[in-house]
């Protein structure tokens, strides 16, 4: 299954007890790093131009990132480290891309579990290598700061940080990459459409007019968060369901609408002024997650113009996926489902399969290839390429839609901007033996929401 549809499936794997207990029975339960087979080599620069990529957080995503990276490849490229907090999700992606790709995978004695795990695993490659952050939003700001530090080129997934803090330790670990000479890519691979390059050029022509409003839909079910069994511990019960919680990766709004979001920041050529936006949860639900059920977020332009992301989570309802832009002349489909390039423009305003007045073709690399070709030509013909600044800035685009509807208030971008919220004050020192940022009431269900008195920015 494609990585892109792999984010469809939003639902998480219930990690069993034996895999729980995997990942405390070893030095992971005391925050340490076990490094699974052998010991680690001596790391030395070749001369090979090989790349070697470093892939931290094995979940699906990480290991279609991995697929995409082999498919484009433009000289060889190799699987040289993993590292994961959750040592199944380890052995399942090696077995997986070791089956598929056997010349491509070497990473025989540099497989390594714990919280520090991706500093080993960085640690093994050479300048011009790429360091993989495919993990958890939450230590994604750390592990691109290590990156940074040690001089290693980084891809990293979505979303990039859950809040404020997060945002601007981004940002500044993107400065000093710059300043570095240092490669960073960032996961909003929807940039790197061609056809949506096209239809960006045809608006600045002026062919669908002044730009009046910008309107996304992401509407697709997710289902609840179940009971946590009671042999699992608490804190690898949040990780493991990572987007229920906000703490671990900002919450679904954050972690899957991020492409919509940072969609309409790149038609309107800026960031919001402000947002704000209503949400909640169905009656009597059931899911015992942080997550709203629906969100309605407005963001305001400096032009004064708005763009608009419409959400939806729950079952059995209308599903709808793509963006809408509407000019002074006409309108225009800027994306499809799952972030196809869909990219068409209509005759007038009417969004129908009838009134189409151009349509791009289909994409010969996917968004997710074209991302990874990017950025070896980039690394091997030595090309600028930093996306740090770009992709933490549409991640604060998320926080203030995010923080406008679970407070109920109008939240600017500086306000956020400045603000020192942060969920876990004490991500960069956390172990498996630290007491979980959230905690459960009596009958199992995670804090929600209350506009007009929750804040996190």
């Amino acid at each position: 299954m494609p990585r892109h549809q792999r984010s469809q499936q939003l639902h998480l794997e219930r990690a069993s007890r034996r895999d729980f207990l995997t990942v405390c029975g070893t030095a992971a339960g005391v925050g340490a790093v076990t490094l699974l087979s052998g010991t680690v080599p001596a790391v030395h620069a070749g001369e090979d131009h090989t790349i070697r990529l470093a892939l931290i957080g094995c979940g699906g995503r990480g290991s279609g990132a991995v697929k995409d990276a082999f498919s484009v490849a433009n000289g060889p490229v190799e699987l040289y480290a993993m590292a994961d907090i959750f040592e199944n999700r380890l052995q399942s992606s090696r077995k997986i891309l070791s089956e598929m790709y056997p010349q491509q995978v070497n990473v025989e004695g540099r497989c390594f579990v714990g919280f520090d795990a991706y500093k080993h695993a960085i640690d093994c490659l050479r300048p011009g290598d790429v360091a993989m952050l495919t993990g958890y939003a939450a230590f994604r700001p750390m592990q691109l700061e290590y990156a940074v530090s040690k001089g290693i080129n980084v891809f990293m997934e979505k979303s990039f940080a859950c809040d404020p803090v997060g945002v601007r330790r981004v940002i500044a670990a993107g400065k000093a990459a710059q300043e570095k000479n240092i490669k960073v890519a960032a996961g909003l691979q929807c940039r790197h459409s061609v056809n949506r390059h096209e239809l960006i050029r045809r608006i600045k022509d002026g062919e669908l007019g002044e730009i009046i409003s910008v309107r996304a839909y992401r509407m697709e079910a997710v289902g609840p968060l179940g009971p946590k069994p009671a042999d699992v511990p608490e804190l690898f019960w949040q990780i493991r369901n990572f987007f229920r919680f906000f703490w671990v990766s900002g919450g679904l709004f954050s972690e899957m609408d991020i492409h919509q979001i940072d969609e309409i920041c790149w038609i309107k050529d800026s960031w919001p002024v402000r947002a704000h936006g209503v949400g909640g949860r169905v009656a009597n639900s059931v899911d015992r997650s942080q997550n709203f059920d629906s969100y309605f977020a407005e963001w305001t332009f400096p032009d004064g113009t708005q763009g608009i992301d419409v959400v939806r989570y729950a079952s059995n309802c209308y599903n709808h996926f793509a963006t809408y832009i509407h000019g002074t002349k006409r309108a225009a489909q800027f994306s499809g489902a799952v972030h196809v390039g869909t990219v068409r423009i209509f005759k007038d305003q009417r969004i129908e399969e009838d009134n189409i007045l151009w349509e791009a073709p289909k994409e010969q690399l996917t968004p997710w290839q074209a991302e990874w070709a990017n950025l070896f030509d980039a690394i091997r013909n030595d090309k600028p390429h930093n996306e740090a600044e770009r992709a933490a800035l549409a991640n604060l685009a998320a926080i203030i839609g995010r923080a406008a509807v679970h407070s109920g208030q109008i939240v600017t971008w500086e306000e956020a901007m400045q603000s020192q919220f942060t969920f876990c004050p004490n991500i960069d020192q956390m172990t498996a033996e630290t007491p979980p940022p959230v905690l459960p009431d009596e009958r199992g269900f995670y804090p929600v929401p209350i506009p007009g008195q929750w804040k996190e920015v």
